[in-house]
């Protein structure tokens, strides 16, 4: 018995003593870990992550606890979810080969489920997937994210220095779509020259909305067959307006028409028959940069007075009033084009031949807010639209003739006879010039003080007041000044006159 105890006793003693030396090993060695399969993606510190989005859409995975960038994640690599969560569960049932990515969604629960299972699998643990609820309406395989914004496209491109080379300067005079000796060339929109045009669009709008809300095309296309036929829209700038409605109306009734707005067909044809594309290219000259341009036209009166000439203020000015466009526009349609190198092949309005039949009798409707010329039979033969006087300064009323023509004029300021101009108490002179008050046209009346003459300001005819002269835009005044003669009647209809206000 004794015997018996003692050889127990040994046994006990020895397991513990085999025991003793095991615990140590096991706490020495290293933890087995399982290594990823190709392409995984790897979570330290136990998957406690951070996301972020950078400006292009990528997805930022990045370690909480170190700061360590793990992965980033293109947006067109997350496109359908769903599909990809399939794929992933295939993988990890050993059905499909490893990508060489390994995604998890930490805002998706189901992918934090794949996680933890995928962790749990790795340390020796498997819990079958859940069963795939795919629903085919769910409209889940949608793009998660929009494509990233296009941070490039700066312009890198800069004006050459002028050039040292002397160059004649000469007056820029109106011109029609036909060049002037010395003027640049101007040429039919044809295959050999579209390439150096914006893109033809199909009628569509070509102009940056951003530059340019509401403008189009097809109605800039309208516009020119409007000033073609002497029904004249004001500036060329693409919009439809109250411009553009009066000078259809004209227009029909000047080629005994019924053309219509919205009938694009009708246009294109009216168009080839007239002369043509609504557009063609320019090559800008030598005499186009050289100028002489100002920097810029005071508002003051008396600084006015003491400019050598109230010029334009750059290339881009001159251009659009050559070619009755709106300077707004005639950039737009140029966008990236540089009008102060020579050479420059530009898209402008070719809007033909001026108007030619002589006026004998011209009608300023106040409440129309339009002039008409109509020739010795009676005929309509020109519409211009026009600034006619205002509620403080209203025009004259009844029956008045053409006095005397001015081209290139200066201009009196005489604050007792007409109105005062900010401080200004004094006779000033101010000098000739597109940018003058009065433009570049001054048509005198019988009426001393009133006449009808040009702008400063194309774009805002018809739209703003007068101090009781009727505004026409320059080139619209200057066709005018070459159709009328001294005693041609000028008949004011409409509205309120300045001898109403003289009467109150």
């Amino acid at each position: 018995m004794l015997r018996t105890i003692f050889y127990l006793s040994a046994l006990v003693a020895g397991l513990a003593a085999s025991g003793a030396l095991a615990a140590p090993s096991l706490e020495g060695a290293q933890k087995t870990v399982r290594p990823a399969q190709h392409g995984a993606l790897l979570l330290a510190q136990d998957g406690n992550i951070d996301i972020y989005y950078d400006a292009r859409g990528n997805r930022v995975l990045v370690d909480a606890d170190t700061g360590k960038v793990i992965a980033i994640q293109p947006p067109q690599t997350r496109l359908d979810r769903r599909a990809l969560r399939r794929q992933l569960r295939m993988q990890e049932l050993g059905r499909a080969p490893v990508e060489d990515d390994d995604r998890y969604y930490l805002d998706d629960p189901d992918d934090m489920a794949r996680f933890r299972r995928r962790q749990l699998d790795e340390n020796g643990r498997y819990i079958p997937p859940p069963v795939d609820d795919y629903d085919s309406n769910s409209g889940n395989s949608v793009e998660a994210y929009p494509p990233a914004p296009n941070d490039e496209g700066y312009a890198t491109t800069y004006p050459e220095a002028p050039r040292s080379d002397t160059i004649k300067r000469e007056p820029l005079n109106e011109a029609s779509i036909e060049p002037h000796p010395g003027q640049g060339d101007v040429l039919q929109v044809n295959p050999e020259t579209q390439a150096s045009l914006p893109p033809d669009t199909g009628g569509k709008a070509t102009v940056d909305p951003s530059l340019s809300l509401g403008v189009r095309q097809d109605v800039a296309e309208l516009q020119v067959l409007l000033d073609r036929a002497g029904a004249s829209p004001g500036v060329i700038d693409g919009r439809f307006g109250s411009n553009v409605d009066k000078a259809l109306a004209a227009y029909n009734q000047i080629t005994g028409s019924n053309l219509k707005s919205t009938d694009s067909a009708a246009i294109k044809a009216a168009l080839a028959q007239s002369g043509g594309d609504a557009f063609a290219s320019y090559t800008i000259t030598p005499e186009d940069v050289a100028g002489p341009y100002v920097a810029s036209i005071p508002e003051d009166y008396s600084q006015k007075a003491k400019l050598d000439r109230m010029g334009y203020t750059s290339v881009t000015e001159a251009l659009a009033e050559r070619f009755h466009m709106d300077e707004g526009y005639l950039k737009s349609i140029n966008k990236g084009l540089d009008f102060n190198r020579p050479g420059t092949i530009v898209k402008v309005a070719n809007f033909g031949q001026l108007v030619s039949t002589p006026v004998a009798r011209i009608v300023a409707d106040k409440d129309k807010k339009e002039v008409f010329a109509y020739d010795a039979g009676g005929k309509l033969v020109a519409a211009y639209p026009a600034t006619i006087g205002s509620a403080d300064t209203p025009s004259p009323t009844g029956i008045h003739t053409v006095s005397r023509i001015a081209l290139d004029p200066n201009y009196t300021y005489n604050p007792s006879i007409n109105f005062k101009q900010g401080q200004n108490d004094k006779i000033l002179t101010i000098p000739p010039g597109p940018n003058g008050p009065v433009g570049s046209v001054w048509i005198a009346l019988d009426k001393p003080t009133y006449g009808i003459h040009g702008t400063p300001d194309p774009s805002k005819i018809g739209k703003t007041e007068s101090h009781g002269c009727v505004r026409l835009t320059n080139w619209d005044a200057r066709e005018l000044a070459k159709l009328v003669s001294p005693g041609v009647t000028v008949e004011f209809v409409g509205g309120s006159s300045v001898d109403d206000f003289a009467q109150q």
